[in-house]
């Protein structure tokens, strides 16, 4: 290409901006979704704080400058009154951030029939539902990105996830086949796949020997942050990835890449 053809060098961090864009963040009432509510908020959208606990909703949506929810986003009729409310309010939808889910863990042989659907319901059902009403809502209002929160889990063989990991693996794999499916209608769908994050519940799950002990496992020495992630969801939310879909970015400091090798 002769220089004087070359196209024009865009400005990168205007791309990075979501301003006067709307934003739908499912699960956003703590940790990893508290934060993305933060970063899409810092970063011009106006953005809707979803959870299931509307006093959680309502507070994070007030820190951040958005506004805030209840909805139980694993039925229909919630998703449908939902995102016709967001509409209602702000006449568009933009971006979809979906980090609802729970790993119940537990080898496989001690898993009833009742946790199995439990499990597929509370990682996949709400992401179904989410990739039809949401990804109608923002081909309606033009075309934009949904944004859903997958896991190593569903890459790698984690010891008593078995159940979540399957999960989690059909997420990512509705992620690839949608972001084909959705992209003529100007929708783009793509995940975060993180490994181990500092989140409220795990938190009270582990001690700092217990974090440490974890972070001897993991190459760069340490789990994530929720803002670490809520950074990466930001990207695939920005036109920065605007020609990337169907895609799965894992953020886990390298643990699913990591191989045991004997000391030779």
């Amino acid at each position: 290409m002769p220089a004087n053809d070359l196209p024009p060098v865009p400005d990168y961090p205007s791309l990075l901006r979501l301003d006067g864009r709307v934003a739908v963040v499912l699960g956003g009432g703590n940790g990893m979704g508290r934060e993305s509510c933060h970063a899409l908020a810092q970063a011009g959208a106006r953005v809707f704080c979803v959870d299931t606990h509307a006093d959680r909703a309502e507070a994070v949506a007030a820190e951040a400058g958005g506004e805030g929810l209840a909805a139980d986003v694993r039925r229909r009729d919630a998703v449908e009154e939902l995102f016709a409310e967001v509409r209602e309010r702000a006449g568009r939808v933009d971006c979809v951030v979906d980090i609802v889910g729970r790993a119940n863990l537990s080898p496989l042989a001690d898993v009833d029939d009742d946790g199995w659907a439990e499990q597929l319901d509370v990682v996949l059902g709400h992401a179904f539902l989410a990739m039809q009403i949401g990804a109608r809502a923002i081909a309606d209002s033009g075309g934009g990105a949904m944004v859903f929160v997958g896991s190593i889990a569903g890459i790698a063989s984690l010891p008593g996830q078995t159940a979540y990991g399957s999960a989690k693996a059909a997420l990512l794999h509705m992620v690839s086949c949608m972001g084909k499916e959705l992209a003529p209608s100007g929708v783009r769908v793509n995940a975060v796949a993180p490994g181990f994050v500092r989140t409220p519940r795990l938190e009270a799950k582990l001690d700092e020997d217990g974090w440490l002990a974890l972070g001897e496992a993991i190459p760069m020495g340490r789990a994530a942050m929720p803002a670490e992630i809520a950074s990466v969801i930001l990207f695939l939310a920005s036109d920065l990835s605007r020609h990337m879909t169907g895609q799965a970015l894992v953020v886990d400091g390298g643990l699913a890449g990591k191989v045991s090798l004997p000391n030779l």
